[in-house]
C-alpha cells in the first residue's frame, strides 16, 4: 500500500488500466467458458415469432447438442439407449431439409436421419433399424412454398390471445443459448394439465433457428426432458454428412403397413363394409366388438368422454377416453391373444416392469414424471390404463373397468 502511494502518476495510473485490462479479460473468459453470449434486445412475443418466421433460411445447420431424458425411472430395466439415458451429439442439417442426429452414450449409440420422404432411427444397442416413410403430397400438387409463410404480427398475437385462454405465455424472454442472441418463451397449463408443469422453447433471434426444447414436470425445477444445442454454425452441410449406412446385419423394421394392406383398408371402407370409421355410437361399438367392452359412465372421478372402435395391425379394439385435457385417461381394449400375444400369466411374467395386482389379474405398471402406463388382462381382454397422472389414479382407472 506504501508503495502504491509513493509510485508517480502516470505509473500508478498504467498498473490500473492493466489491472482493468486484466479483469476484462477474465470475466470475458469465464462467460466464454460458462457458454454465455450475446443477448437481444427486449422485443415483443408476436414481433419476436414474426420475425422468426421472416428471417433467411440458412445454408445449413451444424450443431452440437445435449439430449436429456429423465422420464423413465432410473432403475428400469433394459432403459440402456441414448434416448432412454440421455446423451451428447451432433446435428447436421441441410437446406434441402435432409438431417441427421447422432447421439453418444455409454448405453449405446443412436443415429437418426431422414429427408422429405422417409426416417430412419438406428439403435446401436439393439443393433436395430426402425424406417418409415413420411407423407407425400398426391401428383400434380400444387408444391408448397415456406417462404409465403410469413404470418402477420396481428395474426400471431390473435393465436396467442387463443392460447392464452388455456395456458400461461411468458414474454419473449432474450437470453443467450448456444452463444448466441436468442429468445426464449414458457408456456404452462391454467387448468388441468396432468403432469406436465411447463415447457420452454427458445430460438435464435437472428435465423429464426430452434436452439432449445424442454419439458418440466409438475413441482420440478429441472427439465424431464431437454434438447439442447450448445454450439451451432450456418455452413454448407454436405450430402455425406447427412447420409448414414446401419451394420449390414442389423435388424430393419419397417414402421408402414404395406401397399396391399393400405389398400385392402382403403377398398373396405369404400365398400361401406367393415370399414371402422363407419361405426359409431356405444351400442354399435359393442355389437361390433368380439367381447365385452368395459366403459363405464365415469372412471376414477373422470366423465366418459368418447367411445371409438379403432383398427391396429389387424386387430379390432376400443379406445375410451375419460376425462378432457392433459389430465384425462385413455383405455385401449382388444381381445387378448390376438395375432400371437402371450397370455398374461406368462407375458407380464417375462416383463421388466413392476407388477401389480388389479383385483387379481397380474398387470405391470410404468411410472414416469409425467405419466403412467397399466396393462392387464382379465376374462380374455387385454386392456392399456395411460393418462398424465400418478400412479394411484392409473390403478384405481384400471380397477374400475367393469
Amino acid at each position: 500500500m506504501r508503495r502504491l502511494r509513493t509510485t508517480s502518476t502516470p505509473r500508478l495510473l498504467t498498473i490500473l488500466a492493466c489491472a482493468g485490462v486484466l479483469a476484462t479479460t477474465a470475466v470475458l473468459a469465464q462467460a466464454a467458458l460458462g457458454g454465455a453470449g450475446p443477448v437481444p434486445a427486449p422485443k415483443a412475443l408476436a414481433l419476436a415469432i414474426r420475425d422468426a418466421f421472416g428471417a433467411p433460411a440458412p445454408n445449413g445447420v451444424t450443431a452440437r447438442i445435449t439430449f436429456t431424458n429423465n422420464l423413465l425411472p432410473g432403475s428400469l430395466p433394459g432403459a440402456s439407449s441414448a434416448l432412454t439415458s440421455g446423451a451428447d451429439g451432433r446435428l447436421w442439417l441441410a437446406q434441402d431439409g435432409a438431417f441427421r442426429l447422432e447421439l453418444q452414450s455409454g448405453s449405446g449409440d443412436v443415429q437418426i436421419a431422414g429427408d422429405e420422404r422417409r426416417v430412419m432411427l438406428f439403435d446401436s444397442a439393439s443393433n436395430t433399424v426402425y424406417r418409415a416413410a413420411l407423407p407425400q403430397m398426391p401428383a400434380g400438387a400444387p408444391k408448397h412454398d415456406r417462404s409465403r409463410e410469413k404470418p402477420s404480427v396481428a395474426t400471431i398475437q390473435k393465436a396467442l390471445d387463443r392460447l392464452a385462454e388455456m395456458w400461461t405465455v411468458s414474454g419473449a424472454d432474450p437470453t443467450s443459448s448456444a452463444r448466441r442472441p436468442a429468445y426464449e418463451v414458457r408456456i404452462a397449463p391454467k387448468d388441468d394439465g396432468g403432469l406436465l408443469g411447463a415447457a420452454e422453447v427458445a430460438w435464435d433471434a437472428v435465423t429464426g433457428v430452434p436452439l432449445r426444447a424442454a419439458i418440466y414436470a409438475q413441482g420440478q425445477d429441472d427439465p424431464v426432458l431437454e434438447l439442447e444445442a450448445t454450439e451451432i454454425s450456418y455452413d454448407t452441410v454436405a450430402g455425406s454428412d447427412v447420409a448414414t449406412s446401419p451394420p449390414a446385419g442389423a435388424k430393419v423394421v419397417e414402421l408402414n403397413p404395406s401397399s396391399k394392406q393400405r389398400e385392402g383398408r382403403e377398398s373396405d371402407r369404400d365398400r361401406g363394409g367393415s370399414g371402422h370409421e363407419l361405426v359409431s355410437g356405444i351400442d354399435a361399438i359393442r355389437r361390433a366388438l368380439g367381447f365385452e367392452l368395459a366403459a363405464p359412465g365415469r372412471l376414477a372421478g373422470l366423465p366418459r368422454r368418447g367411445v371409438h372402435l379403432v383398427d391396429v395391425d389387424g386387430r379390432r379394439g376400443a379406445l375410451v377416453t375419460y376425462g378432457k385435457g392433459l389430465g384425462a385417461i385413455v383405455v385401449y381394449q382388444h381381445e387378448a391373444g390376438a395375432t400371437g400375444a402371450k397370455p398374461a400369466s406368462r407375458g407380464h411374467g417375462d416383463s421388466p416392469l413392476p407388477q401389480i395386482n388389479i383385483d387379481g389379474a397380474t398387470g405391470t405398471e410404468l411410472a414416469t414424471a409425467l405419466g403412467t402406463i397399466v396393462t392387464f388382462e382379465r376374462g380374455g381382454v387385454a386392456y392399456v390404463v395411460a393418462g398424465s397422472v400418478p400412479p394411484v389414479a392409473a390403478e384405481n382407472a384400471a380397477r374400475g373397468l367393469r
